[in-house]
């Protein structure tokens, strides 16, 4: 499916860590161009309760974090849960001793399914622009970090969840057939904003990013490794295993040359939309609330509980 269906919780969105002082973290150099203080991650960030949408498990020893998505069913990207990961995103930044982040998930045959349906059906102007400014929180949190992200896919990754995986250094996916990843937006009738595509574009080429996005495609595991919208697939049970292996080879790197060639590769993208947003919120809030594109909406969720049924 391109998105889920599961209500979210109204609340605040925490402040962006952005690419801002990202010179400034630098400074104080040391053999990886991060200061030497000691991990600080609270047992908040390292919460395992069955109300939390993400758990966070951080070995000080490695200096990796590993994030898990478990927001059943199928980790949809509510604003409730958007607004949890950023805030686990922004404290892992923050905490020096971490290095490395991989983000996989806990629920069976699915990575994330995508946006809520729900966030953007019958929904006010200002709750949709809400939404949406944490749908962009998340991207540039990722898409900026200093840390080396990696993407464990071990399961579906359609459309928002596709987005997630995209904003990594490194992606993972599970090789099953039954797997599908890619933006998958247009078979719903709704258009990929300009950082989606150019998020893919600089994965995978513009002519590859045509067909993706017009034909709204989704991949099968070896068909994504082909194009390169995926790094490496491996078999299902092996896919944390492997991420956190290829983890070693990327923290090899002296930190300070690899964040800074990151920020070179993806600052012109990044930047792009960090001066636009306000626009892209209006034009999201705009489109989504056009009485056409609420009635797919509302066919794409009566088409759900059939399924169901």
């Amino acid at each position: 499916p391109l998105f889920s269906r599961k209500m979210a919780v109204r609340t605040s969105l925490g402040s962006k860590l952005g690419l801002s002082g990202f010179l400034s973290q630098l400074s104080s150099s040391t053999r990886y161009g991060r200061p030497c203080v000691p991990p600080r991650l609270t047992a908040q960030c390292r919460n395992t309760s069955s109300s939390s949408k993400v758990r966070v498990d951080f070995d000080q020893n490695t200096g990796v974090a590993v994030m898990h998505m478990q927001s059943p069913p199928v980790n949809s990207l509510s604003l409730d849960f958007l607004t949890e990961l950023c805030i686990g995103l922004e404290k892992l930044e923050m905490d020096k001793g971490c290095r490395g982040l991989v983000i996989t998930s806990s629920q069976p045959k699915v990575f994330s399914a995508g946006l809520d349906i729900l966030e953007m059906y019958g929904k006010s102007p200002e709750r949709c622009g809400e939404f949406w400014k944490s749908v962009q929180e998340m991207w540039l949190k990722l898409y900026s970090s200093n840390m080396v992200t990696i993407a464990a896919i071990n399961g579906s990754s359609p459309a928002g969840g596709c987005l997630l995986s995209l904003t990594c250094d490194y992606r993972i996916m599970a090789d099953n057939p039954g797997y599908g990843i890619g933006l998958n937006e247009t078979q719903l009738g709704i258009v990929a904003p300009f950082w989606f595509k150019d998020t893919l574009m600089n994965t995978i080429g513009l002519r590859n990013s045509e067909m993706a996005l017009q034909l709204g495609l989704l991949y099968k595991p070896q068909d994504a490794l082909k194009i390169g919208l995926v790094d490496q697939l491996v078999p299902e049970d092996q896919v944390l295993p492997t991420a956190l292996k290829t983890m070693n080879k990327w923290l090899a790197i002296p930190d300070h040359a690899r964040q800074i060639t990151k920020s070179m590769m993806r600052k012109s993208t990044i930047d792009k939309l960090t001066s636009n947003r306000e626009a892209d919120i209006q034009n999201f809030v705009s489109f989504i609330t056009r009485e056409s594109i609420q009635k797919s909406l509302r066919g794409y969720m009566e088409m759900l509980k059939q399924k169901k049924a």
